[in-house]
């Protein structure tokens, strides 16, 4: 037999056997690494879809700016102009190299905090905003309070190293929920790149992920790699959130998936569709598995005697998954 037919009869050889070989986990199809904390949650209900850790104190890097962010947004017109600062030129870490003495509008500084993640850009909303970074500091932590944030403590608006700066995976989630309920935010979040000061967005997931709205990267040696993102499938918009996660774009991709197939945003009721002859006046959706639907269940509450006015409360309605209350309102004449 020649080298060549031996050759070619071996390669033969191992196609016939390759599907009996067992391939492992780690060269094949492997899970990313898990991150030190994680949390997915559905953003319209809230509702955590997925947790591990989500509540240990962790430092978060640049993933901070989406509280930045929003605060700016919600308290500033941002079309108002900024005198760029001499404390904000220089700032260590990622920047997109303000000088003392520049104008930018306050829309152009949340793109490069958002988009370059620039610090120098954070320090000159804070001050921008507050008058000084402490002040805006505890602004920050009055915003994380009023969204559920209860777990957290913000001393910068950038996420430098700081023993004080911290969150957790199910703090950084709810805010992050808030902030993509703001058309302005999720605007800036989901732009791969601005035009007027030619910047792009270092966020991954915009390109390789299906769906991707945003929102943060975020990077430290103390925090490790961090990824906030959003992202909207069916009708069902998600957040999911990883600390201190080596892959942290390919697990975010694998919690997602496992939520977007899990999970399903279903109307459970709607002010369009009388319940029992009377009208709700705020629909409520809720995500749940195809397990839990068919454990949800709807009560009536019925006022006695029934008032007889159009507009006029008749009673309560209550939605359970179980013996859970899921949500509750006025039912009205019709």
């Amino acid at each position: 037999m020649t080298r060549n037919k031996f050759i070619i009869l071996l390669l033969a050889l191992a196609l016939l056997l390759a599907p009996l070989i067992p391939v492992s986990r780690t060269a094949h199809a492997a899970a990313a690494s898990e991150g030190r904390a994680e949390c997915v949650v559905e953003v319209s209900s809230r509702r955590v879809l997925h947790e591990k850790n989500a509540r240990t104190d962790l430092p978060m890097a640049s993933t901070t700016k989406i509280l930045t962010a929003i605060l700016v947004i919600d308290d500033c017109d941002l079309d108002e102009e900024v005198c760029i600062p001499p404390q904000a030129a220089g700032v260590e870490g990622s920047s997109v190299y303000l000088k003392a003495g520049d104008v930018y509008t306050v829309r152009d500084l949340l793109y490069g905090l958002m988009l370059r993640s620039g610090n120098d850009c954070a320090v000159a909303l804070a001050l921008h905003h507050s008058g000084s970074v402490e002040a805006f500091a505890q602004a920050m932590n009055e915003k994380a309070a009023l969204l559920g944030a209860e777990n957290s403590k913000f001393v910068n608006p950038h996420g430098l190293p700081d023993k004080r700066h911290y969150t957790t995976a199910r703090d950084l989630a709810l805010i992050a929920a808030y902030a993509m309920e703001d058309p302005t935010f999720k605007e800036i979040v989901s732009c791969r790149f601005y035009e007027p000061r030619k910047w792009k967005n270092k966020n991954k997931m915009l390109s390789n992920y299906e769906g991707a709205i945003g929102v943060k990267t975020g990077f430290t040696t103390a925090a490790g790699r961090c990824l906030v993102t959003s992202a909207e499938r069916g009708g069902m918009k998600l957040v999911s959130v990883v600390l201190d996660c080596p892959q942290m774009y390919e697990r975010s991709a694998e919690l997602l998936d496992a939520a977007f197939v899990a999970y399903r945003l279903q109307t459970l009721c709607d002010t369009s569709v009388p319940v029992r002859g009377y009208a709700v006046r705020r629909a409520f959706a809720y995500p749940l598995t195809e397990e839990e639907s068919a454990r949800v269940r709807t009560e009536v509450e019925l006022r006695e005697p029934l008032p007889e006015a159009s507009g006029e409360i008749a009673g309560l309605m209550k939605i359970y998954l179980e013996n859970n209350l899921l949500f509750s309102q006025n039912l009205y004449i019709i």
